[in-house]
């Protein structure tokens, strides 16, 4: 059975005295008394939803606090044999609000503790709903970013021996903080209100990793970006740079923005080793802006793009349609890759993905996206004969797939044909 998620190792009663013996788990005596300089025993905790990536934050505090000489321990999930070993400290990671459930659930387990740890816990979702989270838990959450500790180089090791994530082979960070935007769709401005131009890039970079993967909001923003460009070259990610043989790449992961996109920084990209370029086509209005910069992208040698396409946010499916349609015909018009990735909006205080941008979706449409999405794994492909197949020939035949029951969705030989009318009354 296929899983995007991490692979992590079983933790059980009989193997947690492995643990300790590991030096995973530092061996303790829960009664003896503590020196107050003797060092903290803290345990970093993500809770057991979907991730692609490590916990970017908890490898910053785990580097936080072994510097001081501290006995750190990373878990994944919910055992009482780890909750109750006897910890200084238990930290828990927040991701997204939809994730509420398994995340209130997490808390409210390692709060049962039997010792008397301090339960700190931080991220998205107790950024976005802070008040909301210390209602259900009694803890109040931090809220933003810990800046004492956003700046230190992240502990890569944190994961070893635990879990094995989908991208373990790449450093991760910032090169910037936050965005000149206010999208209304958009939790940044909340999480990471202020601007930075520029954090230097080279003490988050872990050398051995092939990849580079950067988080940054909004890098063209910057007036620092080519300094920016020349820090990532400095570090061994030039275009065409290998590490051991193998082809590095450098991905802005969260896209650049294409209304600042301009020829130099396009030339300034295409001397690092992109792979892909993202770039965000949330609105349709953005059509011939956009077009214009994947053609610019081309003249400057990058073929290998991406981008995220926005729905269910006051557009529509033949809206959504429409630029999913434009990718693969500039794709085939100038011979290029580029993979769309549709993200369904989700308010940013929901607690569950449901929400329909009523009049202009409709419940059944978003779960017929869905279903498409589900078989193309997430990823709208470069070539039109897998679209047509996929989501129609038109915006019309879209229509009409999207609003087709679930099997026959998955199964189009089922599928009644678009256009055909059933004669003698039999109409499905």
């Amino acid at each position: 059975m296929r899983s995007d998620g991490p692979r992590c190792n079983e933790v059980t009663s009989e193997t947690v005295n492995g643990y300790t013996q590991l030096g995973l788990v530092p061996e303790l005596d829960p009664g003896r008394r503590r020196e107050a300089a003797a060092p903290l025993r803290v345990l970093l905790v993500e809770p057991e939803y979907k991730a692609k990536y490590p916990p970017l934050g908890l490898m910053k505090i785990s580097s936080f606090h072994k510097t001081r000489g501290d006995q750190v321990v990373f878990y994944r999930g919910t055992r009482a044999e780890v909750r109750d070993v006897g910890w200084d400290l238990i930290y828990i990671a927040t991701m997204f609000t939809y994730l509420w459930t398994t995340t209130v659930e997490t808390i409210k387990f390692y709060s049962r503790q039997k010792g008397n740890a301090r339960i700190l816990v931080g991220g998205i979702l107790a950024s976005l709903l802070p008040q909301d989270l210390e209602d259900e838990t009694g803890i109040k959450p931090k809220v933003g970013l810990w800046k004492d500790v956003d700046r230190l180089a992240p502990d890569y090791s944190l994961p070893n021996g635990v879990c094995k994530y989908p991208v373990s082979d790449a450093s991760i960070g910032y090169t910037t903080r936050g965005c000149i935007r206010r999208c209304p769709f958009c939790a940044v401005p909340t999480l990471e209100p202020d601007y930075v131009p520029h954090i230097p890039l080279e003490p988050q970079i872990d050398p051995k990793k092939t990849h580079l993967i950067l988080l940054d909001n909004n890098v063209l923003a910057s007036p620092e970006f080519p300094r920016i460009i020349e820090e990532i070259r400095a570090c061994g990610f030039s275009a065409g740079a290998k590490l051991d043989g193998r082809q590095r790449h450098v991905d802005f992961n969260q896209g650049v923005d294409v209304r600042l996109l301009t020829e130099e920084h396009m030339r300034l990209l295409s001397t690092i080793a992109i792979n892909p370029l993202r770039i965000a086509f949330d609105h349709i209005q953005l059509k011939d802006t956009y077009v214009d910069k994947i053609r610019l992208a081309r003249r400057h040698g990058i073929t290998r793009l991406s981008n995220y396409v926005l729905y269910n946010f006051g557009d529509s499916p033949a809206d959504f349609y429409h630029r999913l349609r434009i990718n693969v015909e500039l794709n085939e018009e100038l011979d290029l890759s580029i993979f769309s990735f549709p993200m369904r909006y989700v308010p940013l205080d929901a607690k569950e993905r449901g929400y329909v941008d009523n009049p202009h979706w409709s419940k059944q449409q978003l779960r017929g996206v869905q279903c498409i999405l589900h078989a193309t794994r997430g990823v709208v492909g470069p070539r039109m004969q897998f679209f047509e197949r996929a989501f129609g020939k038109n915006e019309d035949e879209f229509n009409h797939i999207i609003e087709r029951p679930e099997e026959e969705i998955f199964h189009r030989d089922r599928m009644t044909p678009f256009g055909d009318v059933p004669h003698g009354g039999d109409h499905l």
